[in-house]
């Protein structure tokens, strides 16, 4: 594993005293940053609080500081490097599973699996995968996706529902979180299949609560993923293989979506905003209605509005 030679976190305005007041007594040099609150240097490492309470921490030093002063005099818990040894589960070897494009009126859907044992986990503590949400780059997106799948050990799975069939998919199950755990199971499906690849084999699955009933992705899953534990869990992206799992996804959705623009010479955004519905309203002026389904998701209200079809209402949503 790679030295940790940068750390950041958010102190308030007493840690940020305190450890002013600590850096001080250890004869720590101060220096001039912009936007800084207080800025210090040692021989080992550079520190610099800014205004908006953000605190970063570089150079060789920054392990010891952290583990030596930051977290047992400021912060008062004890977090880095000890991650594992409080939550062991951290090293399990698991599927991740996560997906993107579902949000997105233009392109696929795009659903991704990793597995991960505790080799990949800690070969990646300082690559910074996290959920593909917080990445707004797709470059970065691209190139954490090559390291993942580059990583020894991880093995990996992404299906693009293109739109034509996610549209025919749709028609057929009428539900998008169906039509979601369709998709889910099929990758866990073809992770499985390379199980050989997995040493040791996986424990479970986690993936990201969609559906009101855990069951709805183990109804879809076959024979080998039936053997498998499967958790689903809200913001199950904050654990490390669906982390990567959405990375993936989100590569390939962007990738596909950039496929399609080239086939169509036209610009597709992202998401599903005004200037989505300007975009589909343009498309089906230029290329007709019946090519609006090679490009986008139809049961969409985007589509009907760039038809110029009526809308049927939309009905109050109650809980269950």
């Amino acid at each position: 594993m790679k030295p940790l030679t940068l750390h950041t976190c958010k102190l308030n305005d007493d840690q940020a005293s305190a450890l002013r007041t600590a850096l001080e007594a250890r004869h720590w040099r101060p220096r001039t940053v912009p936007f800084a609150r207080f800025a210090f240097e040692s021989d080992q490492a550079n520190l610099v609080f800014y205004e908006s309470g953000k605190l970063v921490v570089q150079g060789k030093g920054t392990a010891e500081f952290v583990e030596f002063l930051l977290e047992p005099e400021i912060l008062q818990e004890v977090r880095l490097g000890y991650e594992t040894v409080l939550n062991p589960d951290l090293l399990l070897p698991r599927i991740g599973v996560d997906e993107s494009g579902k949000g997105d009126f233009f392109g696929p859907l795009s659903i991704a699996g990793v597995y991960v044992n505790e080799a990949v986990i800690r070969s990646w503590a300082d690559i910074g995968i996290r959920d593909s949400k917080n990445i707004s780059s797709d470059r970065k997106i691209s190139e954490l996706a090559e390291k993942i799948r580059a990583t020894p050990g991880c093995v990996t799975d992404c299906v693009v529902v293109g739109n034509e069939a996610y549209n025919r998919l749709y028609a057929k199950m009428r539900s998008v979180n169906t039509l979601l755990a369709w998709g889910h199971a099929r990758v866990i499906e073809n992770l499985l299949g390379k199980r050989y690849q997995m040493q040791p084999p996986p424990v479970k699955a986690i993936s990201d609560q969609f559906a009101a009933s855990k069951s709805v992705i183990e109804k879809a899953l076959m024979a080998q993923g039936r053997e498998l534990q499967l958790v689903q869990r809200h913001k199950a992206e904050e654990d490390i293989a669906v982390a990567a799992a959405s990375i993936l996804a989100r590569d390939g959705f962007v990738k596909a979506l950039a496929k399609l623009e080239q086939d169509f010479g036209v610009k597709l955004p992202k998401g599903a905003s005004a200037a989505v519905d300007a975009a589909a309203k343009q498309f089906v002026e230029s290329r007709g209605a019946v090519e609006l389904g090679k490009v986008s998701k139809l049961h969409f209200r985007t589509a009907l509005r760039a038809q110029g079809l009526q809308e049927p209402p939309k009905t109050e949503w109650r809980k269950r």
